[in-house]
């Protein structure tokens, strides 16, 4: 049982950090608008599990996104781009100015994952 709780603090933990780093990023004006952090929790909830869902379905016909080449982040950064111009499209708190937009949105959240990652490695 409590493995379990582990696990859903760990997922409420990550929602609010996605959901803070996408909320910067709108106000930013790096590609995308949030209208509060209401939105950008649940633009962080969605985002992560349609990105589950592409990782698994690439992962049904042999693809990976995992790995450290170039092509790795390029194919990466392209699929987060996607997944933000899908939840732009079911989530009415949530705008992204189209697929240029997407691109540095999604660079600019993926480089505030890794700052927050980096961050508490130096904690821990």
């Amino acid at each position: 049982m409590s493995t379990f709780i582990g696990v859903v603090i760990g997922i409420v933990i990550a929602a609010l950090i996605s959901g803070l780093i996408i909320y910067v990023v709108g106000k930013l004006g790096l590609g995308l608008e949030v209208d509060s952090f209401g939105s950008a929790v649940i633009a962080g909830i969605v985002i992560a599990i349609i990105t589950g869902v592409i990782v698994w379905l690439l992962g049904l016909v042999g693809i990976s996104l995992g790995g450290s080449s170039l092509l790795s982040a390029i194919i990466s950064l392209i699929t987060a781009a996607i997944v933000l111009l899908i939840s732009d499209k079911l989530l009415s708190g949530l705008r992204v100015a189209g697929f240029l937009g997407a691109l540095i949105a999604a660079a600019a959240i993926g480089v505030g994952h890794w700052l927050v990652a980096w961050a508490i490695n130096l904690i821990l």
